[in-house]
């Protein structure tokens, strides 16, 4: 017979004693625990704040106070003291956002536009890019200037873009400010998806809080699906590959084999995959189950069959932003601006620097900066119409490479944005001198494309994983000396066993046909609502059973 004395038992001894101390951890704010979708505390904590929300569904602004206030408590668990600068921005946001829909002079509102981007690029940029700054400066010019002790807000570079989205969506008269402050709060401290995103669009979200509650079995059966599949890619698959093989060879290259190397490439392929899109797709399925639909961040990334293909399924919020705000703004394919002209000029410049200061060691540097700026002339120098084509291509690769220092504060990220800008470059090309080779129009060369695409996205990774620009380097020359040794090979097989059976779950997961995902899908819907809830607490048994030195931070935490 179960009583409570038994009950108690059972979970002192899987969780231990709760303690006073224990209890205040809960809502203290610890650096190196921070409040995670994949942990218990933040499974124990959202049960209690969705069965309040639960009695708030008919209420409006009561509804959407207690879930900012919540929110706000969960970037405070992220970021400590930091939240404030989420309410600072929000509030000097608002304001100016006010400010443009009323203005009725053309001039005065960019003047207040101007002055919203300045302020928050200039905040993104102190915390994100003071240090990289400083020591590009000291480089450069034999400085000596001291590195600053900054702390970076979590999720920073994602609330700042959807703050700055909607701001320019008022000033193109896209959409109309919100009616109030704690409208406007809630759009930006949404907690789903503020520290990672998906990057949410003003004109998407904000007619969802003005529309019903409405939560259907639906609903909650795609919220159940994806929360279960999110915790599973990110806590049985990124965490364990990253934690007992990827980070090691990362860490230090030169002590692992080609073979490792390589392994290591493809692992990390699939951790960053299963990371980030677990991530967004818990973050998607908790928004479901408060009644709001964001958008899909991620179809099947590695069966594009084509670089263009590829930004349309990989981590689209932030694809699509840079197309509507940053890539439109500079001209697009209509004309050619200056900031479209500079940085691929800057790049191409540097890029020459670094080649010319290695040649005494070694001429490949030289070539292949040479060798980069030859092709990139020729994606526009062999098209029919040269000027169009040079202005677009300019503005794609400028796109590309402020995407890539986006992601991160140095120069390992800005040559994996120059990649992507430059394979989108010749794709563009190739598909307007070869018009026959157009994306699927064979299963043979379909098969060719998304494993070509495939292994120059991996190559790609080298560099956005890396610690540094000379780490990629080392790992790529590691890999560079492959030899065939099918001894070696089984032996390391072997040795890290774990790690691959993960990878190739991985892998089989991301490329089943769509058909088998959705019959599982309708395998899962048709389950009664008491599986599903068993079946969910058996993935978090299996998260709390396999974690590994913690939980592990979500890689787009950092950015």
């Amino acid at each position: 017979m179960i009583t409570s004395n038994s009950i108690n038992d059972w979970f002192v001894q899987n969780f231990g004693e709760i303690t006073v101390e224990q209890v205040k951890s809960w809502f203290i704010y610890n650096p190196d625990e921070k409040l995670l979708f994949n942990t218990g505390l933040f499974l124990g904590l959202f049960l209690v704040f969705y069965f309040v929300y639960a009695f708030l569904r008919k209420t409006f602004y009561l509804r959407l106070t207690y879930v900012i206030l919540f929110s706000l408590f969960f970037y405070y668990k992220s970021s400590g003291i930091y939240f404030l600068l989420l309410l600072l921005s929000s509030v000097v946001d608002y304001g100016l956002s006010q400010i443009i829909y009323r203005e009725t002079k053309d001039s005065t509102k960019k003047i207040y536009l101007v002055i919203s981007v300045i302020l928050n690029l200039g905040l993104l940029g102190y915390f994100k890019y003071m240090n990289f700054m400083i020591v590009t400066y000291n480089d450069m010019f034999n400085g000596h200037f001291a590195l600053h002790n900054i702390f970076l807000p979590v999720g920073i570079s994602f609330y700042t873009f959807q703050s700055m989205s909607y701001i320019i969506e008022i000033y193109r008269e896209e959409i109309k400010p919100t009616k109030n402050y704690i409208e406007y709060l809630f759009f930006v401290s949404f907690f789903p998806q503020l520290v990672a995103g998906p990057i949410v669009r003003a004109k998407d979200f904000l007619p969802q809080i003005y529309q019903k509650l409405n939560l259907t079995k639906q609903d909650v059966n795609n919220a159940l699906f994806l929360i279960i599949g999110g915790l599973i890619k990110k806590t049985v698959i990124s965490n364990y590959i990253s934690i007992n093989f990827v980070d090691r060879v990362f860490d230090t290259p030169m002590n692992y084999t080609s073979f490792e190397n390589l392994m290591a490439s493809y692992g990390y392929a699939i951790q960053i995959y299963c990371d980030f899109s677990g991530y967004s797709d818990m973050a998607i399925g908790i928004a479901l189950l408060l009644g709001f639909k964001l958008p899909a961040n991620f179809r099947t990334p590695y069966k594009s069959v084509s670089i263009t293909d590829f930004w349309r399924r990989w981590h689209i919020s932030l694809s699509t932003w840079l197309k509507d705000f940053l890539y439109i703004s500079i001209g697009g394919n209509r004309e050619g601006t200056f900031a479209g002209y500079l940085f691929p000029s800057l790049f191409f410049f540097g890029l020459l620097l670094w080649g010319m200061s290695n040649v005494n060691e070694s001429f490949i540097p030289l070539a292949i900066a040479i060798g980069s700026i030859g092709l990139f002339c020729l994606t526009f120098l062999l098209s029919k119409k040269k000027n169009q084509t040079l202005v677009t291509n300019f503005n794609l690769f400028t796109t590309m490479l402020l995407g890539g220092l986006w992601h991160g504060a140095g120069a390992q990220f800005i040559i994996w944005g120059a990649l992507h800008g430059l394979a989108l470059a010749v794709h563009k090309i190739f598909m307007e001198l070869f018009p026959s080779k157009k994306e699927g129009s064979n299963f043979f060369w379909k098969f060719f494309s998304i494993v070509i695409t495939f292994h120059f996205v991996v190559f790609c990774w080298i560099f956005f994983r890396a610690r540094d620009f000379e780490t990629a380097l080392q790992v790529i020359n590691n890999i560079g000396q492959l030899t065939f040794e099918p001894e070696q090979w089984k032996v390391i097989f072997l040795g890290y066993k774990n790690v691959f059976l993960l990878m190739l779950f991985g892998y089989v997961w991301h490329f089943l046909p769509e058909v088998f995902t959705n019959g599982m899908k309708s395998v899962f819907d048709k389950t009664p609502l008491l599986a599903k809830a068993i079946v969910l607490g058996f993935v978090f048994w299996i998260v709390y059973a396999t974690a590994v030195a913690g939980s592990q931070p979500f890689i787009y935490f950092q950015f």
